[in-house]
């Protein structure tokens, strides 16, 4: 395999392609819509992640948290990918994954490493999100 003919083709390739904080930004909004949708489609589905302690807590049913969820994570992951409001979007993708990071860190020590693969996954979502938010802040100019 001649790998100096493959790393041209990419190297062009990487020459047309959108600049990473743009790939970043949609990867990120693409995600937040596509989990807000499944959480109106299926939120039984997320409400696994709700352990016994925590549903005492919330000040609705773990079903219409996951719905309520569902709507916000829709708005914010499409003016992700529209790359509008992309400072308070990421933001709130920011915050929203690292808190979501310690409350899944929290349940993997008490209950015995439950949720862990989730964990290691939002952890670099959380990762992502940060990194969105500093670019969009690092723009010269937010508007819209």
């Amino acid at each position: 395999m001649d790998f100096d003919a493959v790393g041209a083709r990419l190297s062009a390739s990487v020459a047309r392609a959108p600049p990473p904080a743009s790939i970043a930004r949609v990867g990120l909004g693409s995600m937040v819509f596509a989990a807000g949708v499944h959480k109106l489609f299926d939120p039984l589905a997320w409400t696994v992640y709700v352990v016994d302690w925590l549903a005492p807590v919330l000040v609705v049913s773990p079903v219409v948290f996951m719905l309520v969820n569902g709507v916000l994570e829709i708005g914010f992951g499409a003016a992700l990918v529209a790359d509008r409001y992309t400072a308070v979007a990421s933001a709130v993708a920011a915050v929203s994954l690292t808190a979501t990071c310690l409350y899944l860190g929290v349940v993997f020590v008490l209950e015995g490493g439950l949720f862990g693969d989730v964990l290691a996954r939002d952890v670099g979502l959380a990762g992502l999100a940060w990194a969105v938010l500093v670019d969009a802040l690092s723009r010269p100019t937010r508007t819209g």
